[in-house]
C-alpha cells in the first residue's frame, strides 16, 4: 500500500462588501505614461467586463485583515474535517502581501500569516509548524504540493494549507486593471491516506521563467502623476502577462496529465486561477489543442470570476469550496473524478496538479 494526501475539509471567507462596475464610474484613469486616458468610464467599463466577465467583486470589511480572512476559512475546513485543530502537523498560509490595514497600506509580515492563524486558532501543539508561502497567485496550489510531499515522507499527517489575499488594498485606484482585483479565503485540510490503488493528489508540475519575465508583474507607483506620495501598488504588463499564460500553462497541464498517466479525455474539472475569463478559455482550448482534441466538454471549466473577480492565492480553493458545497450551479464533484487544478502568476509561475475525488 502507499500513502496518498487527500483533502478531507475546504472552507472559505468571501468578504461582505460586494462592489459592482458602477463604482469605478467615477475613478479618474491614467496609463503607464501618466497620461490621463479620455475615453469614458462607461467604454473603459464595459470593455473589460467584455473581456474578463467581471461583473462585480468582494472588498474586505475596514475592521478586518488577510489574516482574519485565513482564520475564519481555517475554522470552516477543520470543522468540514471533523478534526482535532491539534493534530495538525503543519499551517502552510500562501500569501504575498501580508497584512494591509485598511488604512495603511505598508505591508505587515511579522510575524507570519500563519503564525497568526495558529494563534487565533489557539493551537498549543509546539510540533504543528506554521509558515508562509509567497508564490505569486500560484500560492496555495504550490502549498499544497508542498504538503504532498510532507505527507507521502511520512513527515505529516495533516496539514492545513491557506489561500488568502487582500487585492483592494494594493490596488492603484487610476489604473484600470484595479478593477480586476478583489479579496478572499480559501482553507482545506489535506490528510494522508493509505491505499492499494491511487487516489488523491496523483501528479503535480511547476515552473518558474524568469529571465525576461521576472516584472510581468511588479509593484509600482500610482499612474497618476499628482498621486499624494509614494504608495507601491500592483502593477502588471496585461498583453506580455495573456501571452506567458496562454503559451506555458496548456503545456504545464498536458505534462501534468501525462505524468499521471491520464488522457484528457478523462479530465472531469478544470479548476484554474482566474484573472480573465477569455484567458482562461483561450488556455482550456490550447490544452485541448496540445491533445488534438477538438471537442471541448460543457460545464469542465467552473467559473467564479464573474461575482468574486480574481483574489489571487484564493481562487483555486473557494472555487472547490463553492462545488463541493454544490453553491455553484449546474456543478458539482463526485468520486472517482479527475480534477485538474492550474494556476499562474507573479514570478513568472505556473504550476499543476492533478487530483482522484476519492
Amino acid at each position: 500500500m502507499s500513502v496518498y494526501s487527500i483533502i478531507i475539509g475546504s472552507g472559505k471567507y468571501i468578504p461582505n462588501l460586494v462592489v459592482k462596475n458602477e463604482v469605478f464610474l467615477s475613478n479618474s484613469f491614467f496609463n503607464d505614461k501618466g497620461e490621463k486616458i479620455l475615453k469614458k468610464n462607461e467604454d473603459i467599463i464595459n470593455k473589460l467586463q467584455e473581456i474578463t466577465e467581471i461583473e462585480e467583486r468582494r472588498y474586505l470589511d475596514p475592521d478586518l485583515n488577510t489574516s482574519d480572512m485565513a482564520f475564519y476559512a481555517s475554522e470552516k475546513a477543520i470543522s468540514d474535517a471533523g478534526i482535532d485543530s491539534e493534530t495538525l502537523d503543519y499551517i502552510i498560509v500562501a500569501h504575498n502581501f501580508g497584512d494591509i490595514r485598511h488604512d495603511n497600506q505598508k505591508s505587515d509580515l511579522v510575524p507570519t500569516l500563519a503564525s497568526r492563524v495558529k494563534h487565533l486558532l489557539k493551537i498549543e501543539n509546539p510540533d504543528c509548524v506554521a509558515y508562509d508561502l509567497p508564490f505569486g497567485c500560484p500560492g496555495w496550489l504550490q502549498g499544497v504540493i508542498q504538503a504532498d510531499y510532507y505527507i507521502k515522507s511520512g513527515d505529516a499527517k495533516r496539514i492545513l494549507v491557506i489561500g488568502a489575499e487582500t487585492l483592494s488594498r494594493i490596488s492603484d485606484p487610476h489604473d484600470i486593471d484595479s478593477m480586476i482585483y478583489s479579496d478572499g479565503a480559501g482553507a482545506v485540510i489535506l490528510e494522508g491516506k493509505s491505499s492499494d490503488t491511487p487516489i488523491g493528489i496523483l501528479a503535480h508540475k511547476t515552473r518558474t521563467d524568469t529571465l525576461t519575465q521576472a516584472h510581468y508583474l511588479k509593484m509600482d507607483i500610482s499612474y497618476d502623476p499628482d498621486f499624494k506620495d509614494n504608495t507601491l501598488f500592483l502593477k502588471m504588463n496585461g498583453r506580455k502577462l495573456y501571452e506567458y499564460a496562454l503559451t506555458n500553462v496548456p503545456l504545464v497541464v498536458k505534462q501534468t496529465i501525462e505524468k499521471a498517466g491520464l488522457t484528457i479525455q478523462e479530465i472531469k474539472k478544470v479548476l484554474i486561477h482566474q484573472a480573465n475569463a477569455k484567458m482562461d478559455a483561450a488556455i482550456l482550448a490550447r490544452t485541448f489543442k496540445l491533445f488534438e482534441v477538438e471537442v471541448i466538454p460543457e460545464k469542465i471549466m467552473p467559473m467564479s470570476i464573474s461575482k468574486l473577480g480574481n483574489n489571487s492565492v484564493a481562487t483555486i480553493p473557494i472555487l472547490y469550496d463553492m462545488i463541493v458545497k454544490e453553491e455553484l450551479e449546474d456543478q458539482a464533484i463526485h468520486s472517482g473524478d479527475y480534477l485538474v487544478l492550474a494556476s499562474v502568476g507573479a514570478g513568472m509561475n505556473v504550476n499543476a496538479l492533478i487530483y482522484l475525488v476519492p
